[in-house]
């Protein structure tokens, strides 16, 4: 029992993590563009990824406890796989680079998984959607905040830009709520899902099916949008200045477009119960806003190296987790 709790509390402090490494996917934009204070942005967010749970069922959630074989998965594995996380959102927090947390906890329970059983442990139909969708969500978002942006300049080009600066303001803390919303219920999931798994390696939940997942316990649904809301309210500053100020310059417009193509594909995901990344999907959509004034607007250099920093961190945190299972196995540590 008591190496259950230690690893409940250790995928909370990756929920924690994953509050404030992805803080600034929600509130990146409306700090950019001055809308809200950072003091403020953080707890808009953090209260809108906090509630989530009242709006999204745990589909996502279900979708990855499943995803290793429940006789292959054991408490020792799922450390190894958190451990591999953690340490790789630490590592491109310090960086500044906006990685994703979903993929890093999907790529450390995959590494720890295999190094253990090999891929046959892995739901093969699963992954080969999450890695679908490494691709389509930014862009999905990248393609609805142009279509946003360019009918946006359309239906109001003739206005002065005071008028649409001041309009839009007030808009953005609407498409940063939803934003927060989407993050929260897709992101908190995640930890949900490998809680799920840890209870069931440890005999405190009966294991699902494919057609039946494992229902998620209420209490573990309240500890994960509780320590996402917290990680949230730390903010995550290296980030934030890379997402909303880097990549290209956005005025409130811009950021009501890029929030509301990103909120709008995290909705779709997580009605799907596809765990997709916040970080991609928003990135994708501040690419699509700038690149409708002119390609040179986005600032390729940097979004190379958001690229690179994506193509890495499966790979990245399944080598931790793989190193992580290793150490505690010739620790002997049960595992």
């Amino acid at each position: 029992m008591a190496t259950l709790v230690l690893i409940i509390a250790l995928a909370l402090a990756f929920d924690y993590i994953n509050g404030f490494h992805d803080a600034a996917n929600s509130i990146a934009t409306v700090v950019s563009t001055r809308v809200l204070s950072p003091r403020k942005a953080v707890l808009w967010a953090a209260f809108f990824n906090f509630i989530a749970f009242l709006v999204f069922s745990t589909h996502v959630a279900g979708n990855i406890a499943k995803g290793v074989d429940p006789h292959v998965v054991t408490l020792g594995l799922v450390g190894a796989g958190l451990l591999g996380a953690i340490i790789w959102d630490l590592l491109t927090w310090w960086l500044g680079l906006p990685t994703s947390s979903s993929h890093a906890l999907l790529g450390g329970i995959a590494g720890a998984a295999v190094v253990k059983a090999g891929f046959g442990a892995l739901d093969a139909p699963f992954f080969k959607k999450t890695a679908l969708f490494i691709v389509l969500s930014p862009l999905i978002g990248g393609a609805l905040g142009y279509l946003l942006m360019k009918g946006t300049e359309i239906l109001l080009g003739h206005r002065p830009t005071r008028q649409i600066d001041k309009w839009f303001r007030r808009l953005q803390l609407l498409s940063a709520s939803l934003y927060s919303l989407g993050h929260g219920g897709n992101d908190a999931q995640k930890t949900m899902g490998i809680i799920v798994a840890a209870l069931v390696a440890a005999g405190q939940l009966a294991p699902g099916t494919k057609s039946h997942p494992t229902d998620v316990p209420f209490w573990v649904v309240l500890l994960c949008h509780t320590a996402m809301g917290l990680g949230t309210l730390t903010g995550g500053w290296r980030i934030v200045k890379t997402m909303g100020m880097k990549i290209t310059k956005l005025q409130p417009v811009g950021g009501f477009c890029a929030e509301t193509a990103g909120a709008a594909t995290l909705f779709m995901a997580t009605a799907l119960g596809i765990p997709v990344s916040t970080t991609h999907t928003i990135t994708g959509a501040i690419v699509g806003v700038g690149s409708t004034r002119q390609l040179s607007a986005v600032r390729w250099g940097v979004a190379g190296r958001i690229v690179w920093a994506w193509v890495l961190t499966v790979p990245g945190a399944a080598a931790i987790a793989a190193l992580s299972y290793y150490i505690m196995k010739w620790s002997g540590v049960p595992i």
